[in-house]
């Protein structure tokens, strides 16, 4: 016996239960052998998922293969068929798919996004009447980012100022220490000893390159305040580490770019969309319905629904904290990166969110791949037999820094 969502059923498929009417009578009973026009009346009931009999525990190989192929091609409507790149990454999400059904993992049905309680909400701005840079003001009314960054910017711009400058500076955090020397110490990093100070760390790691990861780190604790209603924030951080960790893969291939400022790139490449979160959480919860039910990326439902998206909050919030130019681009343009004036770092975070929503959809990913333009693919240069395998080294690499980040 299989639980199978109804919008999988082929016709020849036998019920292994009855499935009963409201009433509690059998409309379809136990051993019948499905038709098309039986599927359609079954779709027509509403009903979700039902059970098919199978031989063991699982389906035949052949059905396994179906099902992997079109459950993957759900999260792939919106994307360039002939960018080779997207290709590279739907093969591996059917083949990783089908790995997961083979060990027993079964396919979210696709229901409606379920109701959020937001009664207690309510947004502060509306379409055409709140841009950006008003959300990002009144956030900043509220808040300000935490400054163990721009003291460590400060020590960095003084021509004076040593290493042991900036590890004073990040040791006055104890917390931000800790995590760090737990990142380095990563497997990730695979650094040959262990790092048992900061000083040491940034004599391997480097301090602009620390000053980076301490950016990623201390901004994760300024969104805390999420209401739970309409984001689980660990999915979001997972994402977000995802996204950060394929970046870092993505940028250590390709000649002249820093491993450590695409990981924070990429960990902070949604911190827009946050604080829409904040700010406008009817209309989030809008966007996120529209993207489901038209099976569109969530940054194309943002703009439908407010006239604006994530990736332009983040470029008035993170100038206005001032954030490295470079890193504000990066995040800024990640779903434009023709539009930046560093298109090249754009386009690595943009094929990293792509890869983060790619390895997500053999574990019941929830939204469609923003896609990318084989122009801003060509920027890197890279052969697209490699995404495969950075999937891998992802997937070896997301638990651990899971702990060091989300804990």
């Amino acid at each position: 016996m299989y639980r199978l969502c109804t919008e999988y059923l082929e016709p020849g498929m036998v019920l292994a239960k009855n499935l009963n009417g409201t009433d509690g009578s059998a409309l379809f009973a136990a051993g019948q052998e499905l038709t098309a026009e039986h599927i359609v009346a079954i779709q027509d009931m509403g009903v979700d998922e039902v059970f098919i009999r199978v031989p063991g525990n699982l389906p035949a190989p052949e059905l396994l293969d179906s099902l992997a192929e079109r459950h993957a091609r759900r999260f792939y409507f919106y994307v360039d068929a002939d960018n080779p790149a997207m290709v590279a990454l739907f093969n591996a999400s059917v083949a990783r798919t089908r790995e997961a059904l083979g060990k027993g993992w079964t396919i979210p049905c696709a229901d409606e996004l379920l109701a959020m309680n937001v009664e207690h909400l309510s947004d502060l701005f509306h379409k055409d009447t709140g841009l950006p840079q008003d959300i990002v003001d009144h956030e900043n009314e509220l808040a300000s980012f935490p400054d163990v960054y721009f003291r460590i910017k400060e020590v960095l711009d003084s021509p004076t100022s040593s290493a042991g400058d900036v590890a004073k500076v990040v040791e006055s955090d104890v917390a931000l220490s800790a995590k760090l020397l737990k990142l380095v110490n990563s497997p990730f990093y695979g650094l040959s000893s262990t790092v048992d100070s900061v000083a040491r760390a940034i004599s391997l790691v480097g301090a602009d390159e620390l000053s980076n990861l301490a950016l990623g780190i201390t901004a994760i604790n300024f969104f805390k305040d999420i209401p739970p209603e309409l984001m689980d924030m660990r999915t979001f951080w997972r994402h977000s580490l995802s996204c950060g960790i394929f970046a870092r893969l993505l940028a250590s291939r390709i000649p002249g770019l820093s491993q450590d400022r695409f990981f924070t790139a990429g960990l902070l490449h949604d911190a827009g969309r946050l604080i829409v979160f904040k700010n406008l959480p009817y209309a989030s919860v809008e966007a996120m319905l529209f993207a489901r039910n038209n099976m569109l990326p969530l940054v194309v439902a943002e703009r439908r629904v407010m006239g604006y998206d994530h990736a332009e909050v983040a470029w008035v919030l993170l100038n206005s904290w001032k954030f490295p130019d470079s890193l504000t681009a990066a995040i800024a343009f990640h779903h434009a990166p023709s539009l930046s004036p560093q298109p090249r770092d754009a386009a690595v975070v943009q094929l990293a969110d792509n890869l983060a929503h790619a390895a997500a959809v053999s574990e019941g990913g929830t939204y469609v791949l923003p896609g990318q333009e084989q122009e801003d693919t060509a920027l890197l240069d890279l052969d697209a037999g490699v995404l495969g395998k950075l999937m891998d080294i992802h997937d070896q690499s997301i638990a651990e820094l899971s702990s060091v980040f989300l804990h």
